[in-house]
């Protein structure tokens, strides 16, 4: 089971969110914001994102005092990748989902892709910014955040969250076009 160390999580994570923005620029505008089943759309997969990574992005914006103050030291050495993925996806099979905040509002054709991918490039840029230059190996050890699902989580775990999270969505998004792609 791998941990992942700074420059590798930044690039993991790079390579992610390109994934995605390429994945989704390519999508024709009608099949963007096409609800297949009930289920969120491309669109609406980028909006949770966006609405995810920005609300993660806090967590290297403030000071590390505060989230001690906010959640306190951690008790236990941060997970490795695999590890948190199973915890996650043990977490899913058991009914968790997103919970309200991150629930993206209902989008349709005449909304504008272009600015979504734009925002998406956006917070993205910002996560990859803030990680970078707010963190060291060290200190992504030693600070934790509570997390809507995985509990009290480092921020080593946070960053390998947000690429797995990234990655479910990549994956959601390329059956939609997929399986589009066969209907016609």
């Amino acid at each position: 089971m791998q941990s992942y160390n700074k420059k590798q999580i930044l690039i993991q994570a790079a390579v992610a969110f390109n994934e995605l923005t390429n994945s989704s620029a390519a999508v024709e505008n009608e099949l963007f914001f096409y609800k297949p089943g009930g289920k969120w759309s491309v669109a609406e997969n980028i909006q949770h994102l966006i609405l995810s990574t920005g609300t993660t992005i806090l967590a290297f914006k403030i000071p590390a005092f505060l989230l001690r103050l906010i959640a306190g030291k951690p008790n236990r050495p941060s997970r490795t990748y695999d590890e948190l993925l199973i915890k996650y996806n043990q977490k899913i099979e058991a009914g968790g989902s997103a919970s309200a905040r991150f629930i993206p509002r209902q989008l349709k054709a005449g909304d504008d892709k272009a600015l979504l991918i734009k925002k998406w490039q956006l917070v993205t840029a910002r996560f990859l910014t803030l990680v970078d230059k707010n963190t060291n190996d060290y200190k992504l050890d030693q600070h934790i955040i509570p997390h809507p699902l995985l509990g009290k989580i480092t921020l080593r775990e946070l960053c390998y969250f947000t690429i797995f999270h990234t990655l479910h969505h990549v994956k959601t998004i390329n059956t939609i076009i997929q399986q589009n792609t066969f209907e016609n």
